[in-house]
């Protein structure tokens, strides 16, 4: 049975570029293999993040591809998502899981081993562990975690692990050998100059590795 977490998550992105709505860039993304699509929108009014996150909605729907909304229950609920991804100062898990109810996914960024301890206690589905590589598209001041940090949380952690920053389709394969469930992604896809190429070959690197377990 596949897990409904996934293995390839592909964060919408309307900051970096402006070439691609939100909408199209997740069309693009699942074209190619993307097997989750975060809705991440920090900015503007609330009627624009609704719209953009209806429009996802329709595409996850329509492709029976998880949406996992970023930050925001709110909005989560109200385009009917598959769930949603919390920061460490967002609502705690506990309380976003009596909202959503059982059968949300629920991630949660967990940069260390206690507080992805304290995830799994509380019910979290799966963690996003990093940063596991330098970027540039998020401000981040928790150190590089690197390989070893990602085998240091899958022995000690028993959680799927989503290994997120600075990403690439050469690197991926490393990042589950030791011991990621899976990557998410967002300016390597949505910079790309096809983004449907750049989500395939991320599909191809990923499913070489997972067949061999």
């Amino acid at each position: 049975m596949t897990s409904p977490i996934g293995r390839f998550h592909v964060l919408t992105d309307f900051t970096f570029q402006q070439r691609f709505s939100h909408a199209k860039l997740a069309a693009l993304a699942i074209e190619g293999g993307a097997d989750v699509i975060q809705f991440r929108q920090k900015l503007g009014a609330i009627q624009d993040i609704l719209s953009n996150a209806h429009a996802v909605a329709k595409v996850c729907h329509d492709a029976e591809i998880p949406l996992v909304i970023n930050d925001r229950i709110d909005i989560a609920l109200a385009v009917g998502a598959s769930g949603v991804h919390l920061g460490q100062t967002d609502m705690p898990l506990l309380d976003a899981r009596s909202i959503l109810g059982p059968d949300a996914i629920i991630g949660i960024t967990a940069p260390s081993i206690p507080q992805a301890r304290k995830a799994l206690e509380c019910g979290a589905d799966y963690i996003g562990f990093g940063p596991v590589f330098p970027t540039q598209s998020k401000a981040n001041s928790t150190p590089i975690k690197g390989l070893e940090g990602v085998l240091e949380m899958a022995n000690n952690v028993d959680i799927p692990i989503i290994g997120i920053a600075g990403i690439t389709a050469l690197r991926a394969p490393d990042i589950l050998r030791a011991g990621a469930h899976g990557v998410a992604v967002m300016t390597a896809i949505s910079l790309a100059d096809d983004p449907v190429v750049a989500s395939r070959e991320f599909r191809e690197a990923i499913d070489a590795v997972a067949a061999r377990r």
